[in-house]
């Protein structure tokens, strides 16, 4: 039995997460996915659309995923520790260097291989979750301006 582990804030939820989550899973047998908690996602991306507690839920109601966690706050490799993946799949634009990883995995005698995962090219604008921030918010704009234009 392959386990392999995904990782990620998945904030708002689209198809370039679960084109990672699938292609992840294919890597082994079962997917254990952890979520980042609030304070990670906030000094690593932007402030949180969603509570991590409705990340962690949703990303738990998704049928590939077998397992589902809340990462840690102060030490990413202690999740590691508890999971005992055999492969951790990075995704195609994470922050995540492999190379450090892989002398952190080894200086703590975790034998776990770290694969980077191909870019989903699915044709949407809408594939990264700063995209749909970046849509919402000019919706909203336009939205405020033709109010704008009505009232005169």
């Amino acid at each position: 039995m392959v386990k392999v582990m995904a990782t990620g804030a998945f904030d708002l939820l689209h198809l370039g997460h679960i084109y990672y989550l699938k292609e992840a899973k294919k890597l082994g047998d079962k997917l254990a996915v952890v979520v980042a908690t609030d304070s990670t996602v906030r000094r690593l991306k932007h402030e949180p659309v969603n509570h991590e507690e409705v990340r962690l839920n949703l990303i738990k109601e998704l049928k590939i995923v077998d397992e589902a966690y809340l990462g840690h706050e102060d030490d990413m490799y202690e999740i590691v520790k508890e999971i005992k993946p055999d492969i951790i799949a990075l995704g195609f634009d994470q922050l995540h260097n492999e190379k450090n990883i892989k002398t952190e995995l080894k200086k703590r005698k975790i034998k776990a291989k770290v694969v980077r995962l191909n870019e989903f090219k699915g044709g949407s604008d809408l594939e990264g979750t700063r995209k749909i921030i970046g849509k919402i918010i000019t919706a909203y704009e336009f939205q405020k301006n033709m109010e704008k234009i009505e009232e005169k």
